[in-house]
């Protein structure tokens, strides 16, 4: 099928935008993108751009910040010029001053949570993107141990660091999503939901605190059951969500049934598309008569801003070379073709539902 450029965030990537000379700058700056990245981490981590902010317009000489942090003066300073090529700093007067874009290296809770990403669970692993893409398999994941078939089997087993800043990409693009599309799935008046994915357990937990008589069932591999059930035991509320353990890929596993609503957030873009149409054709079964599938997805196309497609369009390689080596942030024509596939039906499709997310409401054909 053809992919469409309707209502997409294609309109960025219709024209060349460099001239040649800002071209080859650019390709410089992709060849040197590992150097810029750790050398980013370091100014912000080791406390020197911090020390820089807190200077204000008049900003502080490489002296001053050596002797703020007890860092050397060979060290400060082979970090700050790095910096003036990246764009987080200027330097006026023999002083350093912060850039708007050091402020969000430093501030902005996307770009650190972005960031912690890309050095706890990414870093090391990319070194074996060719070989994943070759393969067809997250050939990166082996720095978390050989015993891994998919990063989900390691999740609950990381470092606590790792974890967090897993957790924290996670739950900065969904946890802002969630107040904002509860009215969407409670005007179905459900009284039973599945929801599939359900991770840490945070959405289940939006539900009951939502609606006082909605009773939840997350449906999930073990490991991530006792992550939730840990989470969950904290809630009085938590006496209406039940647990459904399962490898959602074995051929022999099915959803429990009965359900007015199966829901799916950011979980199906962690599967190839024949998987997303085997795992959908599963959600059927667990719908009563008249149900809604509800899918909460964030599709690259469907961004307003080039910056969240960027953001979307790289995570994809997060998929290819950590977590399973055949999905990705998928284009929503690529993700509907699947639904559709399945034997759903799109009733309402939805954007621009909190950071970056479309809702999309399906119900059987």
């Amino acid at each position: 099928m053809e992919i469409k450029e309707t209502r997409s965030s294609m309109r960025f990537y219709h024209e060349e935008k460099h001239s040649a000379v800002d071209a080859k700058f650019e390709a410089q700056k992709i060849a040197f993108a590992p150097f810029v990245f750790q050398a980013s981490m370091a100014l912000r981590d080791l406390g020197i751009l911090k020390v820089i902010e807190d200077a204000g317009v008049d900003g502080v000489s490489q002296e001053d910040i050596v002797a703020k942090l007890t860092l050397t003066n060979y060290g400060v300073r082979v970090l700050v010029e790095a910096g003036l090529g990246m764009g987080l700093l200027i330097f006026n007067n023999n002083r350093y001053i912060l850039t708007r874009v050091g402020y969000y290296i430093l501030n902005d809770p996307m770009t650190k949570a972005n960031m912690d990403f890309v050095q706890d669970i990414n870093y090391k692993g990319f070194f074996n993107l060719k070989e994943s893409i070759v393969n067809g398999k997250p050939e990166g994941l082996k720095v978390f141990g050989e015993q891994y078939e998919t990063f989900y089997q390691a999740l609950s087993e990381l470092p606590e660091k790792e974890k967090q800043s897993w957790l924290a990409f996670d739950h900065f693009y969904s946890d802002d999503s969630f107040s904002r599309v509860l009215p969407i799935v409670f005007k179905f008046n459900p009284k039973k939901i599945l929801d599939v994915g359900g991770n840490t357990g945070k959405w289940s937990l939006s539900c009951v605190h939502h609606n006082k008589e909605v009773q939840l069932t997350i449906a999930d591999l073990p490991q991530q059951i006792a992550m939730a059930k840990e989470n969950i035991a904290k809630y009085a509320e938590g006496n209406r969500i039940s647990y459904h353990a399962l490898d959602i890929l074995k051929p022999e596993t099915i959803l429990p049934e009965g359900y007015d609503v199966v829901w799916m957030s950011q979980f199906l873009d962690c599967f190839s598309e024949a998987e997303i149409v085997s795992i959908l054709r599963k959600a059927q079964r667990a719908l009563v008569p008249g149900g809604k599938l509800i899918i909460m997805e964030t599709f690259w196309d469907r961004q307003k801003f080039e910056a969240a497609a960027f953001c979307l369009q790289q995570t994809s390689l997060y998929f290819t070379c950590i977590a399973n080596g055949n999905s990705q942030m998928y284009h929503s024509e690529v993700f509907i073709r699947c639904v559709v596939e399945a034997g759903f039906e799109v009733e309402e499709d939805i954007n621009n539902v909190g950071i970056s997310h479309t809702v999309l409401i399906c119900k059987k054909k």
